[in-house]
């Protein structure tokens, strides 16, 4: 679908919900809204009144619009046929004789993406540009005579092709480990990043001095490189995953340190996964919870990590009744959305004897997670070519063309909307037949719906077509069978504050 065809009712459009509860303006540029802290005398209705208020930053709210995001698992993995690994691999093994970074965003785009993540560095350490902090790196194979950088050609590729640009550093590094680095039980210090090394060139407008443990400090380094070398980065990507290693040797992360980091270089990209921005949606099979809230009860570990204050797998994440069991546990009520990640094949990385999913899973996936209020992120692996399969490349345009035949044109735009205060009503002028509906509320305003019911104006009354619980910003229902009406309304039947719906949407799919 292109987003451009997106209606939106006007900002002005609030529906009012009575729910008794005082709301924050709904912009403060001197306050942060984002996390809002709970307390131990706060009673049910006061935590409602809290996640009424959190609002989203600017950054969360460009990162939510993307809708369609895109994973590229590469490295020596592709090579040696596994997913996870061990860090002693020879860097020699990294032959992409025919990469082609171009053909990656080309095929990305023609999608419906618009953002790719590189894994920069997985849990076996080896990174794909030449580092000055560790030798297993593509400077270390004879592929392109010792001169390939992966990273370039990528970013260079994306932003060529009018993607953004996002980067995966893994926590865990194996080969860090075998040299005495990770998880080697050294205390946290203050430490100059970036280090300077033998020989270095650089001359950095600006040091820091961040406290980190020895492994700390060289994620640091590696994290200054990439984003001060490599051109504007909108997502970095951390997962939690900690090294094949004894449990009792388990490293730390510097997770507070980092995240100053990123956001000092690269103020305008959104943290995720395993950061204050964007978190993981709980499974790898790219589905969102039915009602998905991105106000979540959390609590800070591990050096200023974000965190889950339930289980990240619970099944209800940010009801009243979440909060409520929360309570115990939670720092802050938190503007923490979600993001489904999920592989094109049953790996992560490219394995020739796997294919990929089918047009009709992809679907579900994306019905399961754009329309559940969540951001998709699917992961391509590139082959051992360095190109991404002829299949993969056919089976994303056959997705995107799949998709655009499910919401075609959105016969709601332009059609007299009313607001009410329990809703919006919208006139097509005439009958017309729809079986899929679109929904969104202005998030700039919070998440507000705990319940819609869509109806149809037949027979001289409102007919209950359809319900859901959330809306948030994007929340897309399938009816079970067409329905043909002229008007039709969207009725907000629960809510924390006042609702406001930016979209309301209108289509007869063509699947």
């Amino acid at each position: 679908m292109d987003l451009s065809r997106r209606v939106f009712v006007t900002s002005a459009a609030a529906v009012a919900v009575t729910a008794g509860l005082p709301a924050l303006p709904a912009t403060a540029a001197d306050t942060d809204l984002s996390r809002i802290p709970v307390g131990p005398g706060d009673t049910p209705a006061e935590l409602v009144r809290k996640a009424s208020q959190v609002r989203p930053t600017a950054r969360q709210i460009a990162w939510q619009q993307l809708e369609r995001t895109a994973f590229l698992h590469f490295g020596v993995n592709t090579f040696t046929g596994l997913e996870w690994g061990t860090g002693d691999e020879d860097p020699d093994v990294f032959q992409p004789a025919g990469l082609d970074t171009d053909q990656w965003a080309q095929a990305l785009r023609d999608g419906g993406f618009r953002l790719a993540i590189l894994t920069v560095k997985h849990h076996d350490g080896f990174v794909l540009y030449p580092s000055r902090y560790t030798d297993h790196t593509v400077a270390s194979s004879r592929w392109q005579s010792g001169h390939g950088d992966v990273l370039r050609s990528f970013a260079d590729s994306m932003r060529r092709h009018g993607l953004k640009v996002g980067v995966y550093l893994s926590p865990a590094d194996e080969n860090q480990y075998l040299h005495g680095v990770y998880a080697n039980g050294s205390a946290r210090t203050t430490h100059t990043i970036p280090t300077l090394t033998e020989g270095d060139d650089r001359t950095p407008e600006r040091f820091f001095t961040l406290d980190a443990t020895d492994y700390g400090a060289h994620m640091l380094n590696t994290l200054y490189e990439v984003l001060t070398e490599y051109g504007p980065v909108d997502e970095v990507w951390f997962d939690g995953a900690q090294g094949h290693i004894p449990p009792d040797k388990v490293e730390n992360y510097d997770w507070d340190s980092w995240y100053t980091l990123v956001r000092t270089l690269a103020p305008d990209a959104s943290i995720a996964v395993t950061g204050p921005d964007v978190r993981w949606v709980g499974n790898e099979g790219g589905l969102a919870r039915e009602d998905e809230w991105s106000v979540l009860p959390v609590k800070e570990n591990q050096y200023g990590r974000t965190d889950w204050a339930l289980s990240y797998d619970t099944a209800d994440e940010g009801s009243r009744a979440a909060l409520v069991a929360a309570q115990p546990k939670t720092d802050y009520l938190q503007w923490w959305p979600a993001e489904c990640d999920v592989s094109i094949r049953d790996g992560w990385f490219y394995h020739a004897d796997q294919q990929p999913k089918s047009v009709d899973e992809l679907t579900e996936i994306y019905f399961g997670s754009v329309g559940r209020n969540a951001v998709l992120l699917l992961n391509v692996p590139p082959d051992t070519d360095g190109r991404l399969h002829a299949t993969d490349v056919v089976r994303l345009r056959e997705f995107r063309e799949r998709v655009d035949r499910e919401l075609p044109e959105d016969f709601a735009s332009g059609a007299r909307k009313t607001v009410t205060s329990g809703g919006v009503t919208v006139d097509l002028g005439r009958e017309r037949e729809a079986d899929r509906v679109r929904l969104a509320e202005d998030i700039r305003y919070g998440q507000q719906a705990e319940g819609v019911a869509v109806e149809v104006y037949t027979a001289g009354a409102w007919a209950e077509v359809v319900t859901a619980g959330t809306v948030g910003a994007s929340r897309i229902l399938r009816l079970a069978e067409p329905v043909t009406a002229r008007r039709w309304r969207v009725r907000v039947t629960a809510a924390r504050g006042a609702v406001r719906i930016s979209e309301f949407g209108l289509y007869r799919s063509r699947g």
